[in-house]
Parts: structure tokens; C-alpha cells; sequence
């Protein structure tokens, strides 16, 4: 029986996928084997020495310690794409709040409550203050090309908006696949500050990201430049940004990670933090987890791993040695002869590295000692 933790409310639908005959999910589990979470922070937590993996519904891990996990042999998942649509829907929503004024108009019409039969004329001579552009034939900037960016992308030029988009990690075979939609993909993000009415931002927050946009990167954008950011708040500079809203450089900022000092600031539509915030959303994000978190606990396969790598391993095995450890250590050579030397026949080997940490697989007929020098962890799995 496994046992796992869940730190927030987890869609039923996702913990359904978890067969009751072999896991017990709970929110007051002392030692889990692998822990649910959504947005519940995680870096004071002390994991439990019997736990193995954790697994976040959702994209971002900012509320996981990944790299301290890693250290530790923990197994770090998310579900990218599970939300990308929920957040696609936000954001074109966001196009329009954005040109339109439309927030600041639905605000203004409260405050006409009680003028009775005067409603009607007093709509009609205050309207003129909310006039805003329409995105149709305008360009946007998509800064980040996965799979919510892509989604965003396809969405805009269907409303008849032009593309420009920039992403340090996407492949060849994606750029031209992009292109061939009509979008320009460029590797310069200059491209995008010359030539974007808006720009939407779906990247990940990490000391190259922070602040992306600044006082300089605001400088080179058109002016009346309309900014949306359903990514991280900390990618823009705060007070850069106030004092490009204030000037006029940036019209308006959208966005679901609002601060204190941008909440009821002239051009800016706060929201709280809805992107996945929808019940297929919800649902899409806890059933890919908890797939996951079966497919290692009981296989040992990693898929959408943020600190270990992929392992697609074969479906039957015997008896699988599951080694977590650092890249460059010659583990797989140690495991092997330690099967040898214990008189175990080797069927199938896998070794793999992701950003300094490695992953090792041994298959074999019988258990052998895993015990390894250099070794983080050890899993041995049975049939």
C-alpha cells in the first residue's frame, strides 16, 4: 500500500486514478510515499525519508524547493499543458480588457446606481471615456512558445492578430511548424519590443527571467505598448512598471499576480490568480499527476520530471533497480557488476541525465545488494 499526502484539495476525478487497493490518499499522512500538492508551499516542509516523489498540478514549481529535493533523490513532477487552455481563455479575455477599458467601465456603471430614468443619457455621455482600440489587425508579442504561449498564439491570429513570438527552447521542427502558420518566430527579443501592440508573457520565473521587464526593455517597446502577464508577477519590475503607466509608455497591465501598489492603479486590471482555475482545469492537472506519481511509484518511469529525467521504461519487468544519483557518476558499470556478482541476469539497462542529477535502471531476474557508493537513493521495485 502506498500512502499519499495531499497538501491541497485534489480533484476527485485525478484521485480516482489511484486504485484504492493500493493507495490511501489523505491530507494528514505523517511518512507519504509521494505528495500532491497544488499551490501549498512546500519549502519549510520536512519530508518524511520515506518519500520519493511530489508531484504538482499545475506548471509552475515555484513553491517547491526542486533543487533540494534532488539532492535528496525526490522526484519533482508537474503537468505542463494540463491548464494550458484555461489560461489561453484568461488571457484573450485579458486582449480585450486590456484595449477596451472594459473593467473600468463596468466600475463606472455601478456608481450610476439610483439615478433612475437618468441612467440611460448618463451611459451614453460617459462612455466616451472608456474608448479603446480592437486587437484585430494588431501585433502580439508571445514571449515563451509552450504550450500555453502556443495556445495564446493560435487563438490571437484567429481574432485577426498578427504574431510575433520568442523562445530560446523551442525547436527547429516547432519554429517552422509555427511559421508555416504565418507567425514570425524570432531569436531576438528586440524583435518583439519594435514590433508588438501587446505583449503576453508565458515563461518560467528564474534569475534570468526576473524582471525581463524593466526600465530598459520598456524603453525599446512602442509606446502605448499593452502588457499581460499570467506567468509570474516577479518577471516585471515593479516600479518600472508604474512609472511607464504613469507616463503613458505602457497603456495598460493585465494580470493575475497583482501587487499592493498595482492593485487600483491607473491602467492596470488586477485579477486574482484564475488561469487554472477552472474544473477541467482542476481535473486535467490531478488526473495527469496522479498518473505520474502511479507510473514511478510502481514502475519507476519518469515523465515531466522538473529536476530528474524522463525514463520511458519497458512495461514487464522482474525485479527493477531504480538508482538516483548524480550525473557523472559511472553508476550504471557499479550496478551491473554488483547484479553480476550476485549472480543476477541482466535484461534491460537505462541511464539518463537532466541538469547535474541522473537517473540509472537496472532490470534483472533477481534482487541484488543496491547498495552503491554515490548513490542518493535506491528503489527496487518487483513484478
Amino acid at each position: 500500500m502506498y500512502d499519499i499526502l495531499t497538501l491541497n484539495k485534489i480533484s476527485k476525478i485525478g484521485l480516482d486514478k489511484l486504485d484504492g487497493a493500493k493507495y490511501a490518499c489523505s491530507d494528514s499522512v505523517a511518512a507519504p510515499d509521494a505528495v500532491l500538492v497544488r499551490s501549498a508551499s512546500m519549502h519549510e516542509m520536512a519530508l518524511s525519508d520515506k518519500t520519493v516523489a511530489v508531484a504538482r498540478a499545475g506548471a509552475g514549481v515555484n513553491n517547491i524547493p526542486v533543487a533540494d529535493f534532488a539532492e535528496k533523490g525526490v522526484v519533482v513532477f508537474n503537468t505542463p499543458g494540463a491548464n494550458a487552455n484555461a489560461v489561453k481563455e484568461l488571457v484573450v479575455c485579458a486582449l480585450f480588457l486590456s484595449s477596451r477599458k472594459i473593467a473600468d467601465s463596468i466600475d463606472w456603471c455601478k456608481t450610476l446606481k439610483g439615478e433612475g430614468d437618468n441612467v440611460g443619457k448618463l451611459v451614453e455621455k460617459g462612455k466616451s471615456s472608456f474608448v479603446g482600440p480592437e486587437i484585430l489587425g494588431k501585433t502580439l508579442g508571445v514571449v515563451g512558445m509552450g504550450a500555453i504561449g502556443a495556445l495564446v498564439a493560435g487563438a490571437a491570429q484567429a481574432l485577426g492578430m498578427s504574431i510575433v513570438g520568442y523562445d530560446p527552447f523551442l525547436s527547429a521542427e516547432a519554429a517552422d511548424a509555427f511559421r508555416a502558420k504565418g507567425m514570425e518566430i524570432t531569436a531576438d527579443m528586440n524583435d518583439i519590443y519594435a514590433k508588438a501592440d501587446y505583449i503576453t508573457l508565458h515563461l518560467p520565473l528564474n534569475d534570468s527571467t526576473r524582471g525581463i521587464v524593466g526600465s530598459e526593455t520598456i524603453a525599446k517597446m512602442k509606446d502605448g505598448v499593452r502588457i499581460l502577464n499570467f506567468a509570474r508577477g516577479e518577471l516585471c519590475d515593479n516600479a518600472s512598471l508604474l512609472e511607464a503607466l504613469d507616463s503613458g509608455k505602457v497603456a495598460a497591465y493585465v494580470t493575475d499576480f497583482p501587487t499592493d501598489d498595482q492593485i487600483g492603479h491607473k491602467g492596470v486590471t488586477a485579477i486574482p490568480h484564475l488561469g487554472a482555475s477552472t474544473p477541467e482545469s482542476e481535473d486535467n492537472c490531478a488526473v495527469m499527476a496522479a498518473q505520474q506519481i502511479a507510473d514511478y511509484l510502481e514502475k519507476g518511469e519518469i515523465k515531466n520530471s522538473v529536476n530528474y529525467p524522463a525514463a520511458s521504461l519497458a512495461p514487464s519487468f522482474a525485479v527493477r533497480t531504480c538508482l538516483l544519483h548524480k550525473e557523472g557518476e559511472d553508476i550504471l558499470a557499479k550496478a551491473t557488476a554488483a547484479a553480476q556478482s550476485a549472480g543476477a541476469q541482466v535484461a534491460a539497462t537505462f541511464t539518463e541525465s537532466k541538469k547535474g542529477m541522473a537517473y540509472t535502471v537496472v532490470d534483472t531476474d533477481k534482487e541484488f545488494d543496491a547498495s552503491i557508493e554515490g548513490v542518493i537513493r535506491a528503489r527496487v521495485l518487483k513484478a
